[in-house]
């Protein structure tokens, strides 16, 4: 049984659950008028031994509803499908993404401008789910940073000495550098009509 506290943070959390993100721990300690952030981690810790709630990970707002597969992914910016940009890293937003495993890294989301992935099924307005510091194998689609400033999605591929950053678009070629920074690999997609 839950105390009125409790029972209020609960609430809460589920209504931002509800909007589609988990809060964080500061947005609970501000929105339930605590003095400090271990106010809010302990009666984080009190739902999550009652059962009402689960934590996913050691990352900020990995909470969820037990049985939910759904976790909240920060939409850090918009990528290209296409001719590299200069990354930006501002968070936008958040999706909700369901989540088929527990990911050992964080994931972060970016939505796709360009249409250089449209054989992998990747499509201008896709927002893409990504999991950062992952090692990168042959034929796995990535977001790579070119020249340390441009980041771009396409498949990657070692090959003597240099690598290969593979469009999926027949009209388009490929990128060839001596040298790639790995952003991480694309995990999941999510699609708005």
């Amino acid at each position: 049984m839950l105390n009125e506290k409790e029972l209020a943070v609960f609430e809460y959390i589920k209504k931002r659950l509800s909007d589609g993100y988990s809060p964080s721990v500061r947005e609970i300690q501000d929105a339930m008028g605590f003095k400090s952030t271990s106010t809010a981690h302990r009666y984080i810790e009190a739902l999550i031994n009652a059962g009402k709630i689960e934590k996913t990970g050691n990352i900020n707002r990995s909470l969820r509803l037990p049985n939910s597969k759904s976790i909240s992914i920060p939409v850090i910016g918009t990528v290209t499908a296409g001719v590299p940009i200069t990354a930006v890293e501002d968070i936008t937003g958040y999706v909700s993404f369901e989540a088929d495993r527990i990911y050992a890294n964080p994931l972060f989301a970016l939505k796709i401008r360009g249409e250089s992935m449209i054989n992998a099924g990747i499509l201008d307005g896709d927002i893409i789910i990504v999991e950062q510091g992952v090692y990168a194998e042959n034929g796995d689609i990535v977001v790579a940073l070119v020249d340390c400033e441009e980041a771009t999605v396409k498949r990657f591929y070692k090959e003597n000495g240099h690598f290969r950053l593979q469009p999926e678009n027949d009209t388009m070629e490929p990128i060839i550098v001596d040298s790639v920074d790995i952003l991480g690999k694309v995990v999941g997609l999510k699609r708005y009509y």
